[in-house]
């Protein structure tokens, strides 16, 4: 009986800055020295300066995030350097989070939880902290690609009259949850809550400014769970405070994190969260898994389980 023979297992040696915190830059910069493989967070800027640090041996960069806003990738392209993301994996996590914070946002929940601490909950009232209800509602959804088609099946079901869509095209699995593709503007007027799921790039950079602001329904609630550089957060602040929009919900903010005497913060209508779309222990696992899987396959010149082409 002959033998089966043990092929030698190849090695990494692996650099790790072991700690929940976003590495110092300047640690980065000198970690990432002669690095054949980088594993990044979307708090790490990799940008000429990192590229040029890392030198000519850096073959593949693996983000742990669907996002890339965070990556040069001109530079990277030019470079010949392969990039590995996380899509899909996040999508159901990302969605319920942002039906949780659009509900806590409309039905006031936060405010709410802070009566009944600083006692301010004293009798019934019939219109204390009262919000806004989905049932017969019209949603409108920017960006309907797999997060926002995620968020509309898991809102339909609360009795939504309409759901609008805006982007790029029409998508033809918009129908599953009787999409209507309309023009933003549409979208923005007639919509009861508009949920912003699309992705940040040139166009959409500021998308949602004063204008778009001003065109909302006096009673709307605006949720983003996108990215924070898509909202002009101080038309957002303006919007708020003068009562031209009901109330907000944010998942993404720009900066990150906000710092803590952010106007936006002094708004009993605005629910900051920091950045948890996709912060739960099952969703961050695989995450981290995919992320090592595309970095091995990056080094070892094989197809990545999620290659990013750009």
């Amino acid at each position: 009986m002959s033998r089966k023979r043990n092929r030698p297992k190849k090695k990494c040696k692996v650099s790790v800055w072991d700690s929940d915190e976003p590495v110092p830059r300047a640690e980065l910069l000198k970690g990432v020295e002669g690095a054949h493989g980088l594993l990044c967070l979307l708090s790490d800027k990799i940008d000429s300066e990192v590229l040029d640090a890392a030198g000519p041996n850096l073959k593949v960069i693996s983000t742990l995030s669907v996002g890339f806003d965070h990556l040069a990738l001109d530079e990277i392209k030019k470079r010949g350097i392969r990039v590995g993301y996380t899509p899909d994996v996040l999508t159901d996590a990302t969605a319920e989070l942002t039906v949780s914070l659009l509900l806590a946002t409309a039905r006031r929940l936060p405010e709410g939880i802070e009566e009944v601490k600083n006692g301010g909950w004293s009798t019934w009232k019939p219109l204390w902290l009262c919000g806004y209800g989905l049932s017969g509602s019209t949603v409108g959804v920017i960006g309907l690609g797999r997060i926002g088609m995620a968020i509309a099946r898991r809102l339909k079901p609360f009795g939504v009259k309409r759901l609008l869509y805006s982007g790029r095209t029409a998508k033809p699995h918009a129908a599953e949850v009787g999409g209507e593709f309309t023009p933003l503007d549409t979208l923005v007027s007639e919509s009861d809550f508009i949920v912003v799921s699309c992705s940040l790039t040139p166009e959409t950079q500021g998308l949602c400014d004063k204008a778009f602001f001003s065109k909302m329904k006096k009673t709307a609630i605006f949720i983003n769970t996108s990215r924070g550089g898509v909202v002009n957060q101080e038309a957002l602040y303006q919007a708020l405070a003068s009562g031209q929009i009901a109330a907000a919900g944010l998942d993404v903010t720009s900066p990150e994190p906000l710092p803590t005497d952010h106007p936006l913060l002094t708004l009993k209508n605005c629910v900051v969260l920091p950045h948890i779309g996709s912060a739960t222990y099952a969703t961050r696992g695989v995450m981290a898994e995919l992320s090592a899987r595309n970095l091995l396959a990056g080094l070892q010149g094989t197809d990545m389980p999620s290659e990013l082409i750009f």
